[in-house]
C-alpha cells in the first residue's frame, strides 16, 4: 500500500465503559467496522459500576473481532457530563490515549458524539441513540443481571456468575452434588460431557488423544450456553484438568490443545470444589477400580497443588457436603 493510500483510510473510534457488554454496544461495533477501514475502541475503568477488571472487559472486545485495535484506558475522566469543562477533560484525555492516530468517524449513541467528533475533527456517526433496535442500557443490565442476560452474549454474561467447578476422582459424587446443588440455588449445572461422550465413542473403553481434545473444547462450548440460564452460581461437573490426568495416565502425554485448556482453567473457575473420596465406590462400565479412584484422587490433588489453584475440600454425606458448600458461598459472597 502507498502512503497516500494509507492516508486514505477510514479510522473509526468508539468508547465506553461497557459495563458489562450489551447487545446494544455489539451493534455500534458491528455497524462501525461495516464503515469504515480500522477501527479503535477505548475501554475506561469503572470500578464503581462493575467488578469485572478493565483488562477482561477489553477482552470481550478483542474477542468480537480480532481486527478491533483495544485501547484499555486507566485513570481517565468516568464521569458523562455536558459541563463544559468537564467536556473539555473528557476530549483532552482521548485525545492524549489517540496519540498521532488520526481518527476520520468517531461512533457513539449518545450526545456527546457532538462535541467529541468536533474535538477529533471526525464525522458524528449517532447509531440506534433512540435504542429503538435494541433497547438496552447497561445501568438496565446492571440493576437485574439475571432477568436482562439474553441482552449479554453467553460470554459476557459467564463473567458475570460465580463458577463453582467441583473435580475429583470418578465415583466420590461429583456428578450427584452438582445436580444436587443446583436445585438447591434455582440455578443451572454443567453435567460431565465426557462420560457422555465415552459411552458413545469408547473402544474396548479406551479415548484417542483427540478424542480427549474434543471432550475439552465441547466441555467448554457447553459451559458458555449452560451457563447463560445461570442465577447468580453456576455448578459445572470436571474441567479439563481431570481431562489432562486421563490423556496422561492412558497415553503418557497431552496434546498441546488440551494442556492449553488445562492451563486456563487455573482463572476460569472462582470457587474449586475437590470431592473427597470418603464415600463407598460404585463400580460402572466408564471406571477401572477402586484402585484407580485412589490414584486419580491423588493425581488430581497433585495437579491443583502444582497449579497453585486454592480449592476446599467436600466430605460427607449429600447433605453434609451441601451444608459445607453453603458455607463456603456465604464466604465467598461477604468477601466480594
Amino acid at each position: 500500500m502507498s502512503q497516500g493510500q494509507s492516508l486514505s483510510r477510514t479510522h473509526g473510534l468508539y468508547l465506553g465503559k461497557f459495563a458489562p457488554l450489551h447487545i446494544g454496544h455489539e451493534y455500534v461495533i458491528r455497524e462501525a467496522l461495516r464503515q469504515v477501514d480500522f477501527l479503535s475502541v477505548l475501554i475506561y475503568e469503572a470500578p464503581d459500576l462493575t467488578s469485572i477488571s478493565l483488562s477482561k472487559r477489553a477482552d470481550w472486545i478483542r474477542e468480537l473481532d480480532s481486527n478491533i485495535e483495544v485501547i484499555e484506558c486507566l485513570n481517565g475522566p468516568t464521569d458523562v457530563t455536558y459541563e463544559p469543562s468537564g467536556m473539555r477533560a473528557h476530549e483532552e484525555y482521548v485525545v492524549s490515549k489517540l496519540g498521532d492516530r488520526k481518527v476520520t468517524h468517531f461512533f457513539s449513541s449518545e450526545p456527546y458524539g457532538e462535541h467529541m467528533s468536533q474535538a477529533l475533527g471526525a464525522l458524528d456517526i449517532r447509531i440506534d441513540q433512540a435504542r429503538k433496535t435494541h433497547p438496552v442500557s447497561a445501568t438496565k443490565v446492571r440493576n437485574d443481571l439475571y432477568e436482562n442476560r439474553k441482552s449479554l452474549s453467553p460470554r459476557v454474561y459467564f463473567d458475570h456468575v460465580t463458577k463453582v467447578v467441583l473435580v475429583g476422582a470418578p465415583s466420590t459424587g461429583k456428578s450427584t452434588l452438582t445436580e444436587v446443588l443446583a436445585r438447591e440455588f434455582g440455578t443451572t449445572f454443567m453435567p460431565e460431557y465426557g462420560r457422555e461422550y465415552w459411552e458413545s465413542h469408547n473402544i474396548e473403553r479406551r479415548l484417542t488423544q483427540e478424542q480427549l481434545v474434543e471432550i475439552a473444547e465441547e466441555h467448554r462450548r457447553r459451559e458458555l450456553s449452560n451457563a447463560h440460564d445461570a442465577r447468580e452460581y453456576f455448578f459445572i461437573d470436571t474441567n479439563a484438568i481431570t481431562t489432562q490426568i486421563f490423556s496422561q495416565y492412558y497415553h503418557n502425554q497431552s496434546d498441546p490443545r488440551l494442556v492449553r485448556l488445562s492451563e486456563e482453567c487455573v482463572n476460569r473457575y472462582d470457587i474449586v470444589l475437590l470431592c473427597d473420596d470418603d464415600i463407598p465406590y460404585a463400580d460402572t462400565e466408564d471406571r477401572s477400580g477402586e484402585g484407580n479412584r485412589e490414584l486419580f484422587q491423588r493425581l488430581t490433588i497433585q495437579e491443583l497443588n502444582n497449579r497453585g489453584i486454592d480449592y476446599h475440600v467436600i466430605s460427607g454425606s449429600i447433605s453434609e457436603r451441601v451444608a459445607t458448600v453453603k458455607k463456603i458461598l456465604k464466604t465467598w459472597r461477604e468477601s466480594k
